[in-house]
């Protein structure tokens, strides 16, 4: 095997794929890239056995081969060696050759077949979709899910399928996200997949804001995502996510519309003074006003008031803040509108006009 590349040009899919690549690894041959050379280009191909990343650069000077080297070894020096630089691949025996100029690194591989690859994921669906829109779905959403929880199947972010719409889902057992948007194209049946949280992170870190289109091919235990030249390929969670409709609050009739800078500002500054570990506030609900109040151990408190345009009497309920902030950040638009029923039950955030973005979050007892 034997090639030549521009530096910038292999910078870009070597960043694509190494962050796949665990520092701590139960097989050796998961701290390599396989790299694959053939006609006019060469892949590179990052896994952990759960997520499998791989990214085609175009190359010269190309003779066919395969080998496997050391990932992270191989994007340091990539990095370093200065801008504009020309970088030549030569195997030799069981050793890659990698020179550049005056500098020459010879680094150790272990052998392609050694490398556990994902080939068939035994497609039942396709779907595409504007890489901007998938993108905002998981990017209003994955903040959502669980870390580490010992109910494995929060850890991570639900897409459903519908048979003209996508939803994305995520909860943590405390707080709820989805996110809908519509498909051109329908789909054979509805279908719920479940993707680990390590692949949704690669995934938010994969997309830009270009204008492209991605296509998602649903396997019956894998998701892959093709954009552009990068393909990715992640295992599914094998576990059965709650009934997340089930969690929106039924009967949540008393309505209290805010501008959403104005009440971020404010949940802002009486976080200052909340509990560290509850991170509780307040909010009480009066004709066209709301106030936030916040207290801690040390007896300290914080009052914040902002207009809201409601009926409601007299009604207080305890959230954590940094859900709170969490959705607003999540909604975006001028006003958002909270919807509760009582100082018991969960509220419900959204835009005014629209319901394809909800965020549910349980009550504190404070």
């Amino acid at each position: 095997m034997r090639f030549s590349i521009q530096r910038e040009v292999l910078l870009k899919p070597l960043q694509q794929v190494v962050g796949v690549v665990e520092r701590r690894q139960t097989l050796p041959v998961l701290a390599n890239l396989l790299v694959v050379a053939t006609a006019q280009q060469v892949s590179f191909t990052g896994t952990d056995l759960e997520v499998e990343m791989t990214a085609i650069a175009q190359a010269d000077q190309i003779e066919a081969g395969e080998i496997t080297i050391p990932a992270r070894k191989l994007f340091d020096i990539c990095r370093a060696l200065p801008d504009g630089s020309k970088i030549e691949f030569k195997l030799n025996g069981d050793r890659v050759e990698v020179k550049s100029g005056r500098s020459r690194f010879t680094l150790a591989t272990l052998p392609a077949s050694e490398f556990p690859v994902i080939e068939n994921i035994d497609l039942v669906e396709r779907v595409s979709l504007p890489e901007a829109t998938l993108k905002g779905l998981m990017d209003r959403t994955a903040f959502a899910m669980a870390q580490q929880d010992v109910r494995y199947y929060l850890n991570g972010l639900l897409i459903d399928l519908r048979e003209h719409a996508l939803r994305s889902v995520a909860t943590d057992g405390h707080r709820l996200a989805v996110v809908e948007t519509s498909l051109e194209a329908g789909v054979a049946a509805p279908r719920q997949i479940l993707i680990p949280r390590k692949g949704v992170l690669e995934l938010q870190g994969l997309f830009e804001t270009g204008e492209g289109m991605v296509e998602l091919e649903f396997g019956r235990a894998h998701l892959r995502v093709k954009r552009g030249d990068v393909t990715f390929t992640s295992k599914l969670i094998d576990g059965r996510f709650p009934d997340y409709e089930a969690v929106v609050p039924i009967g949540a009739d008393k309505e209290v519309r805010v501008g959403r800078e104005a009440l971020r500002g404010a949940l802002q500054r009486a976080a200052i003074l909340s509990n560290e570990k509850y991170r509780g506030v307040k909010l009480e609900v009066s004709p066209n006003k709301l106030r936030i109040i916040a207290h801690n151990p040390e007896q300290e408190e914080a009052v914040e008031e902002i207009e809201a345009r409601t009926g409601v009497a007299e009604l207080g309920v305890g959230f954590n803040v940094n859900y709170l902030l969490d959705a607003l950040n999540a909604l975006g638009g001028e006003d958002v509108l909270m919807c509760l029923r009582d100082g018991n039950s969960s509220c419900l955030l959204r835009a005014p006009e629209s319901e394809q973005a909800r965020h549910v979050i349980m009550p504190l007892r404070l």
